[in-house]
């Protein structure tokens, strides 16, 4: 993991990082992580860089390279954070889990809109159209770029530090919006039990001290926050194999075919889906804080692409099976409804238990993510300095206060309110990662890839295809206040960066670019050696 060291000016690192994409072979082509200074301001700081050749411990490197770095003299050094415990194959694969999924709490929506047929079939097709290629292109883009902040680097990368602003603002929206929905499914499979919070006063102070509890959890370090997801991941799937066993003599195949084409609500259908099968590629974001992640990230995603499918498929196949259709039923928390009808009132409060559990896992694996982008885009001088500064166990302070209020004021909107708007912002973002997916494979075919897609460029262009028209149909079907919302939300950013931009020209806050941050010309220098060897 590469530490957090904000050495020297802004300005000394930029001046740094671009005189190191000319050196080597002579083959610019190591993207800029931060924004352009001017002339005279690199000529201002010249006499504060110097050249080492020593490969310091602990550095990221991309694709395991020993070229020459500089290092920006500074007053003070932050911690390594190869200090900090990384996180191993088992609660990585916990987490992706509860980025994705957590479980099948939040898609009974999907039978309300369109019948057991289609929602049957779509948590079966879906994976294949959306999941799989997200995945796989997260495994190559995560493991050629194994460092905090994820896709803003994949996007910086191929289109350079303003579109990878864009891309770090929309994505830690959406993630912010995502995360306000699980206090409120937690205390909707809870209203049945305890009907006080289901709304006023009590409902307030539950979402509070949820949210106030579970941002604790985060700040205690994402080591204890995967290994929670564990036990969480674990107490929320047996119930539902419970169920299953429970209900066997129950099931009846016949009610797994019913549909009706004419009376399918395909808006609330496909967002469904989507909302369900998507967020990847979030994981990527804390890839500096896995432990050998160019192994352990395709790993990881594997094992949990096959848990969220059958996650997904088998509580849908016992519930549509063992109980009579009735679509208006199917609403969040309906399970625990099912759980009652199949086995009674004791497996009803374990899925309710379960659920609320689900809820809390969804949402301290979200806000890692959330507040570790952050870190990230301080690292290359995108924020303020501050958001890279780590508490004493490794985690991002400043982030995790700026998700955990954003939670707070956004928990306020309804369930398919909050996932149409993330739905869309999330759409935006993806966008601009299929793109720089297929950039840096034209551009950069030799740069180091620990993991890649085994298909040339004609090849990635078509694996983007299918997710591509998914977007554009979500993104048609989407409501019009969706649509305002969404847009006024891209415009804030898009006034935001050079907002930023000038506040850092004028000195009114401090920016700092990490030393210790790959670059593909490292990588590339490093595949044209070993070709050599």
């Amino acid at each position: 993991m590469h530490m957090v060291q904000m050495k020297g000016s802004s300005d000394s690192v930029r001046d740094e990082t671009e005189q190191r994409s000319g050196a080597g072979d002579g083959n610019s082509i190591a993207p800029s992580f931060g924004n352009s200074l001017s002339t005279e301001t690199h000529r201002h700081h010249q006499d504060q860089k110097f050249r080492t050749t020593a490969t310091r411990e602990g550095s990221i490197e991309m694709g395991e390279h020993n070229n020459p770095e500089y290092v920006v003299v500074s007053e003070a050094q932050s911690p390594r954070v190869n200090n900090f415990k990384k996180v191993s194959v088992l609660p990585l694969v916990f987490l992706i889990f509860y980025e994705v999924s957590g479980g099948p709490f939040g898609i009974e929506d999907s039978v309300q809109a369109a019948g057991p047929l289609l929602a049957l079939l779509g948590f079966l097709v879906f994976p294949f159209i959306w999941s799989v290629p997200e995945a796989l292109i997260t495994a190559e883009m995560g493991t050629m770029f194994p460092v905090n902040g994820g896709y803003v680097v994949w996007v910086s990368s191929a289109l350079g530090p303003f579109w990878g602003f864009q891309q770090g603002w929309v994505k830690w929206l959406s993630g912010v919006i995502d995360n306000a929905l699980y206090p409120v499914l937690f205390l909707d499979y809870l209203k049945s039990a305890i009907p006080a919070l289901g709304g006023g006063l009590p409902r307030i102070v539950a979402v509070l001290a949820l949210t106030l509890f579970l941002t604790y959890l985060n700040y205690r370090g994402l080591t204890i926050v995967g290994w929670v997801a564990v036990l969480l991941g674990i107490f929320s799937i047996i119930p539902f194999v419970v169920m299953g066993l429970v209900a066997i003599p129950k099931l009846e195949p016949s009610r797994w075919l019913v549909v009706s084409l004419h009376n399918v609500d395909w808006n609330l259908y496909l967002n469904t889906l989507f909302w369900n099968l998507n967020y990847w590629d979030s994981i990527s974001t804390l890839a500096g804080e896995v432990e050998n992640p160019k192994k352990t990230l395709p790993k990881a995603l594997f094992y949990a692409l096959i848990l969220v499918v059958v996650g997904y498929f088998f509580p849908l196949l016992i519930g549509t099976g063992a109980v009579p259709l009735d679509r208006e039923l199917w609403t969040d928390g309906y399970f625990s409804d099912i759980a009652k009808i199949v086995g009674g009132v004791w497996l009803r409060c374990w899925i309710q238990g379960a659920a609320a559990m689900s809820n809390m896992g969804m949402f301290v694996a979200e806000m890692s993510s959330d507040s570790f982008q952050l870190l990230g885009m301080a690292e290359r001088g995108m924020l303020p300095e501050f958001f890279g500064k780590r508490s004493r166990y490794g985690t991002p302070v400043i982030g995790i206060m700026f998700s955990a209020s954003g939670v707070l004021l956004l928990s306020w909107l309804s369930f398919q309110e909050i996932v149409a708007a993330e739905n869309f912002l999330y759409c935006v973002g993806m966008i601009l990662e299929f793109i720089a997916f297929i950039i840096l494979r034209v551009k950069h075919p030799a740069a180091s890839r620990p993991y890649k897609i085994p298909v040339g460029t004609v090849g990635t262009i078509l694996l983007c295809i299918p997710p591509t028209l998914l977007i554009g149909v979500v993104l048609a079907l989407s409501e019009l206040k969706v649509v305002v919302v969404s847009l006024i939300a891209i415009v804030i950013g898009l006034v935001m960066q050079p907002c930023l931009t000038y506040v850092e020209r004028k000195r009114w806050m401090k920016f700092s670019i990490s030393s210790d941050l790959p670059d593909l010309n490292g990588a590339n220098q490093e595949s044209a050696n070993s070709l050599i060897d």
